[in-house]
């Protein structure tokens, strides 16, 4: 064995391994793509590695002399002295972006990571440091950065509320619109409860769940709910939602864009309450299509109707039961500038006084029992047509005084609400009530009755406009044989003298009902009808100077006339007893007493 096999080595041989390897990593530092340095624990630069020299082109003195302020960007310096100071004193690693001039004086980002390196004993010795270039990132970066400026000022011109989401749904940011229209700043918008402060809680807590659920997803969905305007109003939206995919298929990021519907919710209210109206009017239409009639009275009424149709101005029908008062509203709208819109109906004495209010205001949800979502009301329902209020001398003395406060101010609150809600309404009411004496008696406001008062119409008593009885009878029996499948072509004499003597207190309701259930038993083409179904009068007529009652000149002549169809015959399948459904014995009886001869001659009194 050697002498110098495994005896110590000398101290010469360490230092000379010691520069070996010191040689050797310098040289490894100086390959490495980055601009390696080290510096004392004061911060003064120690060791540079050749990328250093060769990206500035400065000299070691230089760069160990003035440190790497020789190279740094002016506009980064006082940035970079900031970073510098704070590592050092807080002994601690860092990073921070700089720019540095190149060799040929070009500048160029890079990222500066500092490491302090600690004795045993944990003093600080030295700081390592490497300089890592990033300007293709940062290139980059300003390329993303312009691009998204340039995609937030074309969503911030884009008419509709915009706003971008977390995978979790929170809200991240939103466009000019949505903020213009919240009057929410800029900054609020990523904090919690957004959601909660622009919807309304009513849809927040509907659309909840769905909303979670559909977020786990990532297929686009939609739904609609009430946003809150910096006004204080809500109004609807129409609200998509779509989704920003990773490579994988996960949401990254959501967007939610609204469109405003309130216009299109307020016709599909007001189109539903209209159906409501219309379902209630389908077994209580009008009494005829057209006014049918041309006595002086009604030529006055009609007369009155063009005058004042055209206008906005509250009219008052005044007339008894069954004159035609709704009749005359329809006719009045149908006139007017507002007749391609709706024409609602409201029966003041069919509602119970205790739902009259959100009948024709509405009501939100929870504002009473039963209450469970919002419900607009009649009048939102006739917005920009004509309401009628029939039978208004039933109102409650509470809803006459909001029924006047819509009058005076063109709005009105819903039940439950406090927010005034302005509709476009005409009024046309009516009443077969003496409003003055209701007035007097303390029944009805007065300021409310000089409001409706405006234009006062009265609707004729058929007992006033006797000469319209045969063109009404004539019309009804038309109408209800079409609509059973006969053929009728006559009206007999002595059936329109028993109509025009009789004092019709139903009017022309009650004649319309007498002649449909009269067109039902008649089975020839001549029309007649049962005088029992005339009520009978207190007083004999005038028009009977033989001593007859209406009542009996109307038996007469149906008896008369059943007898003529049946040539005198009474009993029997084809007998007139049959005909009229009565006893053959009744028959006979009621040919005695009243001297009617059956084979044709008129009766003997």
């Amino acid at each position: 064995m050697s002498p110098r096999e495994g005896s110590p080595a000398t101290s010469g041989e360490i230092l000379n391994g010691l520069a070996k390897s010191e040689s050797q990593l310098r040289a490894f530092i100086d390959q490495l793509p980055a601009l390696a340095w080290s510096a004392r624990p004061d911060g003064s630069p120690e060791f540079l590695n050749e990328q250093c020299h060769a990206y500035t082109g400065l000299s070691s003195e230089t760069l160990c002399g003035s440190g790497w302020e020789a190279a740094v960007h002016a506009d980064d310096m006082e940035r970079m002295r900031v970073w510098w100071a704070t590592l050092l004193e807080r002994g601690a690693p860092g990073e921070t972006e700089i720019r540095f001039r190149r060799f040929d004086g070009a500048y160029r980002w890079f990222l500066v990571r500092a490491l302090p390196a600690f004795d045993e004993r944990r003093r600080l010795v030295a700081w390592y440091g490497n300089n890592t270039d990033i300007e293709d990132f940062k290139r980059a970066e300003e390329k993303l950065k312009q691009r998204e400026t340039e995609l937030q000022q074309i969503v911030d011109t884009i008419a509709e509320l915009i706003i971008f989401l977390r995978p979790d749904g929170s809200a991240i940011h939103a466009n000019r619109f949505a903020l213009d229209y919240t009057g929410i700043p800029p900054e609020d918008v990523d904090k919690t409860g957004f959601r909660e402060r622009i919807f309304h809680p009513d849809d927040v807590e509907r659309l909840r769940e769905e909303r979670r659920k559909a977020l786990l997803g990532s297929v686009p969905f939609g739904n609609e709910q009430r946003v809150l305007g910096k006004d204080g109003r809500y109004r609807w939206f129409s609200i998509r939602y779509n989704a920003l995919l990773d490579q994988h298929g996960a949401p990254i990021r959501w967007y939610a864009a609204g469109i405003d519907i309130d216009e299109r919710k307020k016709i599909e209210e007001r189109l539903r309450n209209e159906n409501v109206a219309l379902r209630d009017e389908v077994d209580r239409t009008s009494m005829f299509e057209e006014i049918v009639g041309s006595s002086e009275p009604m030529r006055r009424v009609l007369k009155q109707v063009d005058n004042v149709a055209p206008s906005d101005s509250t009219v008052l029908i005044l007339g008894e039961t069954g004159t035609g008062k709704e009749l005359l509203a329809r006719a009045l709208h149908r006139r007017s500038r507002r007749s391609a819109q709706a024409f609602v109906r409201v029966n003041c004495a069919a509602i119970p006084p205790a739902l009259i209010a959100s009948e024709l205001f509405g009501h939100e949800k929870g504002a009473f029992t039963g209450a469970l979502e919002r419900r607009l009301g009649r009048f939102e329902a006739a917005d920009g047509g004509t309401l009628f209020l029939d039978e208004i001398g039933d109102l409650p003395m509470e809803t006459q005084i909001a029924l006047l406060r819509v009058l005076q101010e063109r709005e009105f609150e819903r039940v439950g609400s406090n927010r005034p809600v302005s509709v476009d309404v005409r009024l046309i009411a009516a009443t077969n009530r003496d409003l003055s004496a209701a007035v007097a008696a303390g029944t009805f406001r007065q300021d409310l009755f000089y409001r409706l008062n405006v234009f006062p119409i009265t609707v004729p008593e058929l007992r006033k406009r006797v000469e319209d009885i045969p063109v009404l009878l004539e019309y009804f029996v038309g109408r209800y044989a079409r609509k059973v499948g006969k053929r009728i072509r006559h009206i007999g004499k002595h059936t329109i003298a028993a109509c025009k003597a009789y004092s019709w207190p139903g009017n022309i309701r009650e004649l319309q009902n007498v002649v449909e259930r009269s067109v039902i038993l008649t089975d020839g083409d001549t029309f007649f009808f049962h005088g029992s179904w005339l009520k009978p009068e207190s007083t004999v007529s005038s028009r009977s100077k033989q001593g007859l009652s209406v009542l009996t000149a109307g038996e007469v002549e149906l008896i008369e006339a059943a007898l003529a169809e049946c040539h005198g015959r009474i009993s029997g399948p084809s007998g007139a007893a049959v005909k009229l459904g009565i006893p053959r014995q009744t028959l006979e009886s009621k040919i005695k007493s009243l001297g009617i001869n059956k084979y044709g001659s008129k009766a003997q009194v």
